[in-house]
């Protein structure tokens, strides 16, 4: 359904609050089954760090609910979706703090992992978009700058897979000493397509190189890895920038999707003995 531009939802303190309550319920539905299936997050416990898989799972679960409501709080979301606004996920920067994956319903923010991050805050929380906090992320600068902060990495610029960087310019190393390669979701693919690999292409002429030590370690970890001209494929990551943008890589799918396949052969993680 097309979201209607004049659809304007004014809901009263007393009708949040339904939804609040509505929500909330079916969240502790979903940790019900999230709890066993995802105890802990590296080494935090649930939800910490869960705030897609509780979502997600709470979106699938209130299409159910959404056919025929029971509370006054999902009615409330059915009336507004009747009336042309429209519930979708999303996944963004929040108040320059950290990545949150949530909900909007029309100019509504919907967020309910909301104790992820601290688990002392409430589950749920609604109140307008606006008001919120949250912002879509725009560039790989303003996606660098919550990282840094809120996943406590060093970022650099993605020397390993240079043939890879144009979609993933980054390379992580937490501090624990774990290194990855990023970043691969669906959001931040899309952004750097849509600006033709140049947001790819500035934030790789602004990040530091990885040290010599931790580029021999991801050397070392490739050469065990199936050949794949994204991963192994040699040169400059600005210059294959500057090549995918003139073979218009960014038009459609398929050399998107055969970078993808090409990074889900990586490690999710290889542990950086810095030296």
């Amino acid at each position: 359904m097309k979201e209607k531009s004049h659809v304007t939802i004014a809901w009263t303190t007393a009708q949040i609050d339904a939804v609040v309550k509505d929500l909330a319920n079916l969240r502790l539905t979903v940790d019900l089954d999230l709890v066993p299936r995802y105890p802990y997050f590296g080494r935090k416990i649930y939800p910490l760090g869960r705030c897609k898989e509780i979502r997600d799972a709470v979106f699938a679960e209130l299409q159910t609910q959404l056919q025929q409501p029971q509370g006054e709080g999902v009615a409330l979301i059915r009336d507004a979706l009747d009336k042309g606004a429209v519930l979708k996920k999303i996944w963004g920067d929040l108040r320059g703090v950290y990545f949150q994956n949530a909900m909007t319903l029309g100019e509504w923010y919907l967020d309910v992992s909301n104790d992820t991050v601290n688990p002392n805050k409430p589950r749920v929380e609604v109140l307008p978009l606006a008001e919120s906090g949250f912002s879509h992320i725009s560039s790989f600068e303003q996606f660098v700058k919550v990282a840094q902060m809120y996943w406590g990495v060093e970022v650099y610029r993605n020397d390993v897979c240079p043939a890879l960087a144009p979609f993933m310019p980054m390379v992580y190393v937490r501090d624990d000493g774990v290194s990855w390669v990023g970043e691969a979701n669906d959001d931040m693919l899309a952004m750097t397509m849509a600006n033709e690999f140049l947001a790819a292409e500035r934030i790789l002429s602004t990040l530091p190189p990885p040290p010599k030590t931790l580029l021999q370690q991801w050397q070392t970890v490739l050469s065990g890895v199936p050949h794949n001209e994204f991963l192994h494929g040699q040169g400059d990551a600005i210059d294959y920038c500057q090549y995918y943008r003139a073979q218009q890589y960014h038009v459609g799918s398929r050399v998107r999707d055969s970078a993808v396949m090409a990074y889900l052969a990586l490690p999710r993680g290889i542990d950086y003995a810095q030296q």
